[in-house]
């Protein structure tokens, strides 16, 4: 997984409410267990010449801004995988789905969610760019407005790092084997 901290991007708009994972990647595309090749399929009841994420502007997009609720519907791990394999980096709402959330942040995805102030400006603003700081947990509009987001200290730090649960579990493999040869040496432990 690659790490994030800084990403300027434009923006791409899809200003839909609900958006559930059934329509970010349709469950007959589910027969995969490789993340290679969703992209593909992203939005597929959806794509045309008309779609958003078809548009020649959306070239080179890594910032999906969505309406209310999004990833909604099933636990699909597949949904984030193919926003990944598209290319975007970050989807910025005013909610998202628990489950889509924590599936996005294990996979590398981004969800920023803004107050409606602040997403009623990147509505009126598509194909404009924004800078996402995750460390600092700011957003930079378009207006040059900064909003502050939320997110998990873990899942953070995971994405800064670039590394998933067991990668950072992993990186502690020396210091949990110190502890173990103390405590079997029956050294007291704090």
């Amino acid at each position: 997984m690659t790490g994030f901290t800084v990403l300027e991007s434009r923006i791409a708009v899809l200003p839909r409410n609900d958006i559930d994972t059934d329509q970010i990647i349709p469950a007959r595309f589910l027969k995969v267990t490789d993340k290679v090749g969703l992209g593909a399929k992203l939005f597929a009841d959806w794509r045309g010449p008309d779609f958003v994420l078809d548009r020649p502007e959306a070239a080179g997009v890594q910032v999906l801004v969505a309406g209310d609720n999004f990833g909604c519907g099933s636990s699909r791990e597949h949904a984030p995988w193919a926003l990944v394999d598209w290319g975007l980096r970050a989807v910025i709402s005013t909610s998202f789905a628990d489950i889509f959330r924590n599936n996005a942040l294990k996979n590398g995805l981004l969800p920023v969610e803004v107050d409606a102030d602040a997403h009623a400006e990147l509505i009126a603003s598509p194909w404009q760019t924004v800078r996402i700081d995750l460390p600092a947990q700011t957003l930079a509009l378009p207006s040059g407005r900064i909003v502050e987001f939320p997110i998990d200290p873990f899942a953070k730090r995971c994405l800064v790092d670039g590394t998933d649960q067991l990668g950072y579990l992993l990186s502690l493999a020396e210091r949990i084997a110190a502890y173990e040869r103390r405590r079997e040496a029956g050294e007291e432990m704090p």
